[in-house]
């Protein structure tokens, strides 16, 4: 159903770094760069992370209550994605954990242009 989801960034050189080796494990690549928009993933016919400059020239800024989610597969990818991407720069925005009963784990970061991501696991 989600074909693509876009960021904003202020440095693509640094943006298709960020997610690539962020998400390398899960196959991710540059499968697409146009200059200005870069698609990021497993394949085209895949659901993919899109990172941009604004279209209308101004500054990007991440959304506030926007959040893009990596399925992580298990615990441990979560706790691994969230301790990968603090090392290429993400600050945190709550640390992997149990958040609701035993249903859902979760990490959260922002990345280096303050977009908020997720990693997390459904068990």
């Amino acid at each position: 159903m989600i074909g693509y989801v876009t960021l904003g960034v202020s440095d693509m050189a640094k943006a298709k770094q960020f997610y690539t080796d962020l998400l390398s494990d899960l196959g991710a690549k540059v499968l697409m760069d146009m200059g200005r928009i870069a698609f990021i993933g497993e394949s085209m016919k895949s659901p993919m992370l899109a990172v941009c400059e604004p279209y209308d020239g101004k500054q990007c800024t991440a959304g506030n209550g926007a959040m893009v989610a990596f399925s992580a597969g298990s615990k441990e990818a979560v706790d691994s994605h969230y301790q990968k991407a603090i090392a290429l720069g993400a600050t945190d925005e709550g640390e992997p954990g149990q958040r609701i009963k035993d249903r859902f784990y979760g990490a959260y970061v922002r990345d280096p242009d303050g977009n908020k991501i997720a990693f997390y696991y459904f068990g």
